[in-house]
């Protein structure tokens, strides 16, 4: 779902930049509001986590691949706002560090890929919460289903935004088709990496997930959490295992926007990105002829860059909120 620079006209990229600057703007206004300080480790770790996962696409069809987005999964950790802005630095440390979606169609990548996932996707889990047990099963199965159904919500808002800001002509049925049909693919993958983390995160820690708050200790099969430090050191050494090992598997095929650029001729509309020259673009290691190398490097220092932004980000958030002044501490 990284869309390079060209892929919506000017008009479009402008209004959906505006959009999102009003999203994320609303989002850390309610965030700086409810943050708790048990949250800021897991916002961080959530960041790296998703960036990580991210760099391995898994196969869906002959030819397409898919990977995690991550939106509904941070959602439910930590909440819709929370979980917003969490994929949203994930997003721009790909594009600025890594050369991974367009310098121009920011607006519409982190529209696409943080905000709709996350809220699209935590009204659809809080929906099958009210369907399904409620249980530590029950969470887990409302969040593989919401999950999937983030993937193809995203899909559909590409689509809409290529209704008004199409680059090159090609019609909107033939666009909301393809990209509608290869990502409700892609979401089954989604759904299920999304199911075990949070499944992993409700053995370990159940008190940390924002959307089983409303479960008591007897629904949640009395499970005792392990110590945070301890939760934390293990999340950040899954997500580095994660970009310096599992990363080498991925499949090398596009991922599910790039088939369909290619197949309906959207991709003669993308241009170079600006930042193409730097250190850690295509995550590749400039300088560093071994591949494996490369790529190992690349991802873990993009996992520690996200991890201390992610972190440094919630961190300032959160003791700002506990200035003198400030209207949470004033309450």
């Amino acid at each position: 779902m990284h869309a390079p620079d060209g892929f919506l006209n000017a008009g479009t990229a402008l209004a959906t930049g505006a959009i999102t600057m009003g999203a994320i703007g609303g989002a850390l206004r309610q965030t700086s509001q409810k943050l708790q300080d048990k949250q800021v480790p897991l916002a961080g770790i959530t960041a790296a986590f998703i960036f990580a996962a991210q760099m391995f696409n898994f196969p869906v069809a002959a030819g397409t691949t898919g990977h995690l987005l991550g939106g509904a999964m941070a959602a439910i950790l930590l909440g819709p706002t929370m979980g917003a802005l969490v994929v949203t630095i994930v997003v721009l440390i790909q594009a600025l560090a890594f050369a991974d979606g367009g310098l121009t169609a920011l607006g519409y990548n982190v529209l696409n890929m943080a905000i709709v996932p996350a809220f699209g996707g935590y009204a659809v889990y809080r929906l099958f919460r009210r369907i399904l047990p409620k249980s530590g099963s029950g969470v887990i199965g409302a969040a593989g289903l919401a999950a999937l159904v983030s993937v193809v919500f995203a899909s559909m808002a590409f689509s809409i935004e290529w209704l008004f800001g199409a680059s090159v002509p090609v019609p909107f049925d033939t666009v909301f088709g393809a990209m509608v049909g290869v990502h409700a693919l892609i979401g089954i993958g989604e759904g299920v990496i999304t199911a075990l983390a949070i499944g992993a995160v409700m053995a370990a820690r159940p008190d940390l997930v924002h959307g089983a708050s409303d479960l008591d200790r007897a629904q949640l099969a009395n499970r005792k959490p392990i110590k945070t430090r301890v939760f934390v050191i293990a999340v950040i050494l899954v997500a580095l295992f994660v970009a310096g090992v599992v990363s080498q598997f991925a499949a090398d095929s596009p991922d599910g926007l790039e088939r369909v650029a290619v197949d309906t001729g959207i991709a003669d509309a993308a241009t170079d990105h600006d930042l193409g020259g730097s250190l850690f673009a295509d995550y590749a290691t400039t300088g560093i002829d071994n591949e494996p190398l490369s790529l190992a490097i690349a991802g873990i220092a993009g996992t520690l860059i996200t991890l201390a932004v992610g972190s440094g980000v919630f961190y300032a958030m959160r003791e700002r909120r506990k200035q003198p002044g400030s209207d949470r501490a004033a309450a």
